[in-house]
């Protein structure tokens, strides 16, 4: 469902990352890095939301991990089902505080989302997790992971492919640059494929021009959304805010960007990325023939007066960016660029 830029966007972006200087910005002020990840690593897995169907499922997440040179670890609750969960909520709280806590385990890798995570927060002890810096990679419902973490721990995690993804050629190269090379590349949505004269795929969309810098945090819309007014959501102050979501009708997306805008959160930014929004249209005719989905991105991001731009490669999608939550970036909103200005990992 993604859309493209036509060549002359495209060349346009790429010029733009190679005239970012190369020096790195200096940190985020109070922000840990975890130790980058080495060949022959053990990654430990967990579902800390949804549950695997059968043990089939697992057994390619864990060839998957293997592809990357890394072994798994397969959490002790992985197979277990309680509900639509992988166990009850305190198991899957001590699947992930396990991994943490073993020094034998480099990070830690999200099997897959769904939803569950939030109902872990109240069961983690954030102290002992904050003690031992390690990568947490995963999206979707794994956002409020990522939130809590840069509320309460300080470290970078990565939002990126659950360990149950495609893990296509673009999605592996860009997460080993940052995570294994401790890189600070910039990511631009490579040239499309289509046999077109103007490239629809991977389009970017420009709401309001220009350059901006600041932390990357954010996720999923709808869990961030569902975690305002808690003590899991770090401050978002002059951070750059990436959203994607999936399976939501335009108006929820209004409604949810309302809630950010009633709650201040969007008033704080330094500027705003909206990814991927798969399968995001009304069904029912009572919805349909209202506004389109950038439409109503323009209307909440335009008065925000700060950069901001749709379409970059990261959602719920087969091939995506990795973005390390926490780490200080800058966007080019008129290219559709995402530089990273520091590592993600020592």
């Amino acid at each position: 469902m993604t859309t493209r830029r036509d060549t002359f966007r495209i060349a346009a972006a790429l010029t733009a990352a190679m005239a970012f200087p190369a020096t790195a910005a200096a940190p985020a002020p109070g922000l840990r890095r975890p130790p980058r990840l080495r060949q022959g690593d053990t990654v430990g897995l967990i579902e800390p939301a949804g549950f695997s169907n059968d043990s089939y499922d697992v057994e390619l997440v864990a060839d998957t991990v293997r592809a990357l040179g890394l072994v798994p670890k397969i959490a002790p609750n992985v197979a277990k089902r309680d509900g639509y969960l992988a166990g009850s909520d305190r198991e899957r709280a001590a699947d992930l505080q396990a991994m943490y806590a073993d020094d034998s385990v480099r990070a830690v890798f999200a099997i897959r989302g769904g939803w569950g995570c939030a109902r872990i927060l109240p069961h983690l002890d954030f102290a002992a997790i904050r003690a031992r810096p390690k990568l947490l990679t995963g999206f979707s419902d794994i956002t409020a992971l990522h939130l809590a973490f840069a509320a309460r721990c300080g470290f970078t995690t990565i939002h990126g492919p659950n360990a149950a993804s495609a893990w296509g050629e673009l999605s592996v190269r860009a997460f080993r640059e940052i995570a294994f090379d401790g890189g600070t590349p910039t990511l631009v949505n490579p040239p499309g494929k289509e046999n077109r004269l103007v490239q629809r795929e991977g389009r970017i969309r420009t709401f309001t021009g220009g350059k901006a810098q600041g932390r990357l945090l954010g996720g999923n819309l709808t869990v961030l959304s569902a975690l305002v007014g808690t003590p899991y959501v770090p401050d978002f102050t002059g951070a750059i805010l990436f959203l994607e979501d999936v399976d939501e009708a335009e108006y929820r997306i209004d409604r949810m960007l309302t809630q950010l805008r009633l709650a201040g959160i969007l008033g704080k930014l330094a500027g705003v990325v909206f990814g991927q929004c798969t399968d995001c249209r009304a069904r029912s005719g009572a919805t349909l023939g209202g506004y389109t989905l950038s439409q109503v991105l323009e209307q909440h991001l335009k008065p925000l007066g700060v950069p901001a731009f749709q379409g970059a490669l990261f959602g719920h999608i087969a091939d995506q960016f990795s973005l390390p939550v926490g780490v200080r970036a800058e966007i080019d909103a008129d290219t559709g660029a995402i530089r990273l200005l520091e590592p993600a990992v020592s």
